[in-house]
């Protein structure tokens, strides 16, 4: 009879998967159950909108999350989530580019969920043996936009491809998960970046029920879910979290990655004012703001900047002495970073999305070929309130003087400066501090642009193009990817995954050479070979790791990168 239960319990998870998970916030455990997803070659079990916070509403508004309730019963986790709070793209309507990376399931302040792929056991198995390791994603949109349900962070190629578990959440956004007091104790700022250590906090704890490796836990994320997991890699609170970590495409010592106390408070008092709360209370701030309608707060987020800007990105992470206990460049240099093994990588065509966003006269039709005027707004945007001389030796580097007014070249070089300035060189001084300081140190460069690739084929391979092929998207047939690009997403999904499996992501064939600081080698993703190259960008990073920085401090104005 013993034999037949069992028998019948593991039909039961090869039929309607369903998991026992403990719940942070009690000793009971709880049941959720998921649904199997059809991949080629086989299935993957999805658990799909598991609750890790409790809502983030009323009084726990603006606040550090809480770990979600146990529940009576079993869960369903047959469906993605809320989204959190945020104002969806509708400068390009219709346009796939833009369409994509809008919130595809409702907004709401009840987002704190996460999701999980797993690979399906056979009918003989209860537990995958031995755990296996597990990928932790975390989204980028500039801390404003976002979700874990986009079609493009679907988790199940990856997931059976390699053999791996992978995990994506949602966290709060914008002024919802940025906004900071002065005088309040409670609402310090950072609680998106919160949200992030409690869903890690919930894998190390439940992930071995989904056949996870709780000590073989991974973190990865692109642009601002990059910029994320270098903050959990400088944030002792984190750090126990995890083994290792992949960053594409940004990196927290980028002008953009962090604001002071001071002007998080600044931003949040305008934004307190524009809703019609009176500021001179503390108490009474918070009790307005947390009565504010949601969708409000959201959408006057913007009215707290008042300089133009490339990015506009009103809440951002804040170094508030806690979770980020000092500035990035700071830890960087002097910290006590953690020997945890690191990718960091790039595209090569990083900057040219924010000319279509962040400079006037960029549109999706033609080559766009820009004037000089244009071209010496672009870097007037771009470099803030650097001083003249450096926007002079900024226009120096990436102007070619003997052909001047060339549009495509001006166009060319603008996207060049912008992606260097906010990208490339902070990525790369990242990865030369990290390698001194820290653990070992891989980087890649990114250099193939999707067939299926919606925007003009002068922007390139564009920042944020990379992500498709890691997730394996090229897999799903409908979709009509080369072969070319099969082969290619199934090599870089093993190049990740050995990362999280070893340490190391150089696969059979392909030898990832680590990165010194002094040789700053690196690897060419595409579908060709791997080629092993060195010292990327190495003159332009000199300009504005360097030089530039040297300039503002002899002018007295501020350092713009």
């Amino acid at each position: 009879m013993h034999t037949d239960r069992s028998r019948q319990e593991m039909l039961l998870v090869f039929l309607n998967p369903i998991l026992r998970v403990g719940v942070s916030a009690s000793l009971r455990t709880a049941f959720i159950q998921g649904k199997l997803l059809s991949v080629p070659g086989g299935n993957v079990r999805a658990f799909l909108g598991i609750p890790y916070g409790k809502p983030p509403t009323g009084k726990l508004r603006f606040r550090a999350p809480e770990p979600a309730e146990s529940w009576e019963g079993v869960k369903d986790a047959t469906k993605f989530p809320n989204s959190c709070y945020q104002i969806p793209d509708t400068s390009l309507p219709g346009f796939q580019g833009a369409e994509m990376w809008n919130p595809n399931t409702p907004l709401s302040e009840d987002c704190l969920y996460l999701n999980v792929w797993s690979p399906h056991f056979n009918k003989t198995q209860r537990q995958l043996s031995p755990p296996v390791a597990v990928l932790v994603w975390i989204y980028g949109g500039g801390f404003v936009m976002g979700t874990s349900s986009l079609d493009i962070y679907d988790g199940r190629f990856l997931s059976k491809s390699e053999g791996v578990v992978v995990v994506s959440m949602n966290y709060r956004l914008g002024p919802l998960g940025f906004l900071s007091l002065p005088d309040n104790k409670n609402i310090r700022g950072n609680a998106g970046l919160q949200d992030q250590r409690l869903a890690l906090q919930w894998v190390a704890n439940n992930i071995a029920a989904f056949g996870g490796d709780p000590t073989k836990v991974t973190i990865f994320g692109e642009s601002a879910g990059s910029l994320s997991v270098a903050f959990h890699l400088l944030s002792p609170g984190s750090q126990s979290l995890f083994q290792r970590a992949m960053m594409q495409s940004g990196s927290p010592n980028t002008f953009w990655g962090t604001i002071s106390l001071n002007e998080a408070w600044d931003r949040s008092l305008m934004l307190a004012t524009s809703l019609g709360c009176s500021t001179s209370d503390p108490a009474h701030l918070e009790a307005c703001l947390q009565q504010a309608d949601a969708g409000e707060i959201t959408s006057k987020q913007n009215d707290v900047i008042t300089q133009p800007s490339i990015l506009v990105l009103p809440f951002l992470p804040v170094v508030d002495g806690d979770f980020i206990p000092d500035k990035p460049e700071v830890l960087l240099s002097t910290g006590s970073l953690p020997k945890k093994e690191l990718v960091l990588g790039l595209n090569k065509d990083e900057g040219t999305y924010f000319l279509i966003y962040g400079v006037p006269g960029f549109n999706i039709t033609g080559q766009n070929p820009i004037t000089r005027d244009v071209f010496l707004h672009g870097v007037t945007l771009a470099m803030g309130d650097g001083s003249d001389v450096a926007r002079g030796a900024a226009l120096f580097q990436y102007t070619d003087w003997a052909d001047v007014n060339n549009g495509m070249k001006n166009r060319d070089s603008l996207g060049s400066l912008i992606g260097d300035q906010l990208f490339v060189c902070p990525v790369l001084e990242f990865a030369q501090r990290y390698s001194q300081r820290g653990g070992k140190t891989f980087v890649y460069l990114f250099d193939h642009r999707s067939s299926n690739n919606p925007w003009p084929e002068w922007m390139g391979v564009i920042h944020g193009y990379e992500i498709e092929f890691i997730f394996g998207m090229p897999l799903n047939t409908s979709m009509g990817y080369t072969k070319n690009e099969v082969n290619m997403t199934m090599k870089i999904m093993k190049h990740w995954a050995n990362f999280a499996r070893t340490g190391n992501p150089s696969i059979d064939g392909a030898n990832w050479p680590v990165f010194t600081a002094e040789r700053q080698q690196y690897i060419t993703l595409n579908y060709n070979h791997p080629e092993q190259k060195s010292m990327l960008r190495a003159k332009e990073c000199h300009l504005w790791d360097k030089l530039i920085p040297n300039i503002q401090e002899v002018s007295g104005q501020r350092n713009p990168i």
